[in-house]
């Protein structure tokens, strides 16, 4: 039995994965006030991981992805579509899927660049890489 671990993937693998394998989840762990105002990739679904008021981790977080990859009837073995997780600059995705992994999910990948990616010289985000930086496809709240 191999031991399942983190994928990483940019963010034109993980578009290239949501075109080929119509399963594929795409899931932003990021906070609601960042996925309707920064925006986020066409097609997200939300899942905050720490989230505002108390900005802590979700507690219901795996329950969450659960419902929302499983529908409440598959078990683990049989869910087998790439979950992939996307943040601000792949950092909050790294935590995230090590619990889904260590919770049973199979096939979890972390966009590295997230969202916007790294901050630049001048503290700006969204020049050094990220999604919409690669200009895949995207939307505003």
């Amino acid at each position: 039995m191999t031991e399942e671990r983190l994928i990483d993937v940019t963010p034109q693998e993980a578009w290239d994965i949501l075109q080929e394998k119509p399963g594929a989840v795409l899931i932003d762990i990021r906070s609601t006030m960042e996925y309707l105002f920064v925006g986020h990739a066409k097609g997200a679904l939300l899942v905050p991981w720490i989230d505002e008021p108390d900005w802590t981790v979700n507690p219901d977080f795996i329950t969450e992805i659960r419902k929302l990859t499983l529908g409440g009837s598959a078990t683990q073995e049989e869910a087998s579509a790439p979950l992939i997780l996307i943040c601000r600059s792949g950092k909050r995705t790294l935590e995230a899927g090590k619990m889904l992994i260590d919770a049973g999910f199979k096939h979890v990948h972390h966009v590295e660049e997230g969202f916007e990616g790294e901050l630049d010289d001048n503290h700006h985000r969204g020049t050094k890489g990220g999604w919409r930086f690669h200009e895949l496809p995207w939307e505003q709240s």
